[in-house]
Formats: structure tokens, sequence, C-alpha cells
């Protein structure tokens, strides 16, 4: 019996790499899902964002959250074609956790309601 685990791949995409290539990485990690065993559930494109640091002199990058069902097997194979694919930028891949969604983060800073008193310097 094989198993089927939910999976999701936080995948970076170069930012010089054309629109077009991004829809092909993301269909051959489809069809390598599908082949496997598995059932494609989704892509959602979080668009261009700034990195937190650079990455081979990158300070920007597309980014694709890609949620699935699939054997262990069909995950090793999209990861090893996904390491050797050109535009990849980075990726990890982890376990879904039941009733969990990959929400676009919002980044507009949400206001705070907590008020913050001075630092009192000791010895004063």
């Amino acid at each position: 019996m094989i198993r089927i685990n939910p999976y999701e791949i936080m995948l970076l995409i170069e930012p010089e790499v054309a629109e077009e290539r991004h829809g092909e990485i993301i269909d051959r990690v489809k069809q390598i899902v599908e082949k496997g065993g598995g059932a494609w559930i989704s892509s959602d494109t979080w668009g261009r964002r700034k990195l937190a640091y650079e990455i081979k002199h990158q300070g920007e990058a597309f980014y694709y959250v890609l949620t699935f069902d699939a054997p262990a097997p069909a995950l090793h194979e999209v990861t090893r074609v996904l390491a050797i694919t050109d535009g990849v930028m980075r990726f990890m891949a982890v376990n879904r956790l039941p009733g969990s969604s990959a929400k676009v983060p919002d980044d507009t800073p949400q206001p705070s309601d907590e008020q913050f008193e001075e630092p009192v310097e000791a010895g004063a």
C-alpha cells in the first residue's frame, strides 16, 4: 500500500526569467506529481517580492506556493527536477498540515494597540 502525503512547496523563481517559463516550471511539477500517482491541488502566485537577503546577488524573486498530495517517491522526483531546473532560485518542500492554507502575506504593517513605555535607565 502506497501512502499519499499532503505536501506544499514554496518556490522562488529568478526575477529575470520570463513569465511563460514560470508556467512551464509549474506545469512540469504538476505532471511529475500526477504521473507519480499524486493529486494536484493548487498553485498560488504570490508575485514578485523582495527577499530578506540577497541570493546570487538578486534582491527579488517570484514566489509560488504549490500544493499537492503525493507519495514520497513523487516528491523526491519533484525536488530532484527543481534542483536542476534553470531559473529556480530556491524551493522548500514541507508536509502540509491538515486544514492549513497558503495565504498571500499582507505587506501592510498592522497598527498595534499596545502602548510601549520609554525605557528607564538604571541608576538615574
